[in-house]
């Protein structure tokens, strides 16, 4: 018994020197202790970095609503698209036009109405002179163009006004959107307004531009009416001219111009 209690007890020892002696010697590694070393910095640094850009998209998600109200950037009483009174009873006589003013009129229907009609040609222009003819052919083709202007500007105008009042709306609503002081809308319905906001001016651009267009056509039609005018004035002092020759008494014929035309002037 003695004997196995000795030994017991030598076993004990001798397991736990083992122990001491390995818990005594601490392996270490220069390179591994480096590397982890510079990982850990560069962990910090990321996390540090992202801390500030956390910080940064917060500043700036904050909208302009939390420091100061919005309301002072609407227009207080915008202009509003007005209709033209198209009442028979007002306006008996042009009520239609004022529609085609207000709704639009691609036919010239009501142009036609309220316009004053021309005589049809039928076989008048040939039995006219080819001078004769060559000059009211011209002036006919001056009176079709200045109608399809009319008709197609009258149209745009209406298409313009009654698109005008939506438009006015849509913008009303955009308004009242951007306005909004909640702080529960993200950066996408900000962006989304922003391109609202892009749609409706490319709309507006575009509108300007059909009603430019229409000014100018306007404006081709007087200024070929005007050199169809100066035209045939010429053609009549080139005639008259022809008429009386060469030499200084033509020139000073020329020179006395439309006054002395008028003044000797006498009825046939």
């Amino acid at each position: 018994m003695s004997r196995l209690r000795f030994l017991t007890l030598c076993v004990v020892a001798l397991v736990t020197l083992g122990l001491g002696s390995a818990w005594a010697f601490v392996v270490t590694d220069p390179a591994t202790t480096a590397r982890n070393a510079v990982t850990a910095l560069l962990k910090s640094q990321i996390v540090n970095t992202i801390v500030q850009q956390h910080d940064r998209l917060r500043r700036m998600a904050r909208r302009l609503s939390a420091h100061t109200t919005l309301d002072k950037y609407a227009v207080e009483g915008p202009p509003r698209w007005r209709a033209h009174a198209s009442d028979p009873e007002t306006f008996p006589y042009s009520h239609g036009y004022l529609d085609a003013l207000v709704y639009g009129d691609s036919t010239g229907t009501h142009f036609a109405y309220a316009s004053r009609s021309r005589l049809t040609v039928g076989d008048t222009l040939s039995r006219l002179s080819p001078a004769a003819r060559d000059s009211l052919e011209r002036a006919l083709a001056t009176l079709d163009l200045a109608d399809s202007t009319i008709v197609t500007g009258t149209h745009q105008t209406g298409l313009l006004r009654d698109n005008g009042r939506r438009e006015l709306a849509a913008i009303d609503e955009l308004e009242r959107h951007v306005t909004d002081p909640s702080p529960d809308q993200s950066a996408t319905a900000v962006l989304d307004k922003i391109s609202g906001a892009a749609l409706v001016e490319t709309r507006q651009q575009h509108a300007r531009l059909q009603l430019l267009t229409a000014i100018v056509e306007q404006l081709l039609v007087d200024n070929k009416r005007s050199r169809d005018t100066e035209a045939a004035v010429l053609n009549m002092r080139l005639g008259q001219l022809r008429t009386l020759g060469d030499g200084e008494e033509g020139g000073a014929e020329f020179l006395r111009g439309a006054a002395h035309d008028l003044r000797a002037w006498r009825q046939p």
